[in-house]
């Protein structure tokens, strides 16, 4: 998402670097450029105003003017500033009652629905209990796709297409009341743009419900009309956050930088990709991070912890260090590789190389229908593959005998790199 922005910011920093000392025209040249970067990136003028002039008035003190190293202290600056209009710290969720009400609201193709299942997967892994509930009856077959995300998370799902929303709401609210359930999540209806008749609904089920929570799903690739649209809502309803969705798109990253200071309501959780597990909680110094290109490695290692089977990991660790690690086991961490979304891995990881994706990911899938083409007999010793097998796997996977070949190659470079590490010629600098 911030790969335009990030470009543009590198190349300030690059021609600070260049400079062994730097001048009040210097630093001046710099925050023009930041000053265009961030215009360009659909950020709110008031807050590049705001967010320019904090950084001006600290790059132009002696910090930065006698520092041995100005550039690093510029960088540090612009860091510090993003950190300060995206909200200082992660604001967590305020569950005060039992069950606590959660309003979800937005505008239709925010992806809304969806976030909903999102949020009551993530609460689960949590330790809390939650339910989810279908209000939104105006949007053909939401009801429907709520209840069938429900089932994949396996959260229960209270709908009834024969009630109005108001009425379905109510109806939650008396059912869930003695159920152990300790969340409730409520999908409400959403349309192609605010008007008085949604308001009027929304104001009606808030009164009902008296929420923890009302959040607002905002659409990252809407820019400014999704931060005007805020005022709107918060105006209306007082939210108490967001929701940014769409994080893994093209957006240019105006959204995640106004939000907060045009309304003064904090993001709370950004949706990372379009699986039930793409959300996490919003940090905005490691966001800032990830703007800078310094990846976000703590963000990383939680997806990791929280995402992949630990008890896997660990026997694939043992027998990669024993030197037992055979292509079946390669296949295993390829899926897990993909559970965690290799765009997102190389946006968490500093200087991760620009690559393209799309090609990466395909080369993945190659990868594990070659193996899939394979006997077991073949993934546990890769040794008995010949000429004649060799053809029948391409054939099979729908690859080359030169996709195979290239392969076999990579894991016998693999074994290679396992023996010198048993024998204790390498050494592995980290693991985790």
């Amino acid at each position: 998402m911030f790969e335009s922005l990030q470009e543009k910011l590198s190349r300030v920093f690059r021609n600070l670097a260049g400079k062994g000392r730097i001048t009040e025209k210097n630093v001046q040249d710099a925050v023009r450029e930041v000053k265009l970067s961030l215009l360009e990136a659909d950020v709110n003028y008031k807050v590049v105003k705001e967010f320019v002039d904090g950084v001006l008035q600290r790059a132009l003190g002696e910090e930065v003017l006698k520092s041995f190293t100005p550039d690093q202290q510029f960088i540090k600056i612009v860091r510090d500033e993003l950190i300060r209009i995206m909200g200082e710290r992660n604001v967590p969720l305020k569950l005060v009652h039992r069950p606590s009400p959660i309003m979800l609201v937005g505008l239709q193709g925010s992806g809304k629905t969806t976030t909903c299942a999102k949020l009551a997967k993530y609460l689960r892994k949590e330790g809390r209990n939650p339910v989810l509930v279908a209000a939104d009856l105006y949007r053909p077959a939401a009801v429907e796709q709520l209840v069938k995300l429900g089932s994949q998370i396996g959260v229960e799902v209270i709908h009834d297409n024969n009630k109005t929303p108001v009425e379905v709401v109510r109806y939650a609210v008396e059912r869930v009341k003695d159920s152990g359930k300790d969340v409730m999540i409520v999908d409400t209806a959403g349309r192609l743009h605010v008007d008085e008749e949604m308001m009027e609904e929304l104001d009606r089920i808030k009164e009902i419900l008296n929420p923890d929570e009302i959040l607002l799903v905002v659409d990252a690739m809407m820019g400014q009309d999704a931060v005007n649209m805020a005022k709107t809502f918060d105006e209306r309803l007082n939210l108490t956050g967001f929701i940014v969705t769409k994080m893994d798109g093209d957006a240019r990253g105006g959204v995640i930088l106004s939000i907060k200071y045009v309304t003064g309501k904090p993001v709370k959780f950004i949706g990372t990709s379009e699986k039930l597990d793409g959300l996490e909680p919003f940090h905005p110094d490691r966001i800032a991070s990830r703007i800078l290109g310094m990846g976000d490695v703590l963000s990383l290692i939680e997806k990791v912890e929280r995402e992949l089977d630990q008890e896997k990991m660990k026997r694939q660790a043992e027998k990669f260090l024993k030197a037992e690690f055979t292509l079946e086991d390669f296949k295993e961490q390829l899926q897990e590789l993909k559970k965690l979304g290799l765009t997102s891995v190389l946006e968490m990881l500093p200087g991760a190389p620009k690559i393209d994706v799309e090609m990466s990911e395909k080369e993945l899938k190659k990868i594990e229908a070659i193996i899939n083409s394979m006997t077991p007999e073949e993934r546990r010793n890769p040794e008995i593959i010949d000429a004649s097998r060799k053809r029948r796997i391409a054939k099979g996977s729908g690859t080359t005998v030169q996709d195979v070949n290239k392969l076999l190659k990579t894991y016998e470079e693999m074994k290679t790199l396992m023996k010198r590490m048993k024998k204790g010629k390498f050494r592995i600098p980290f693991a985790f």
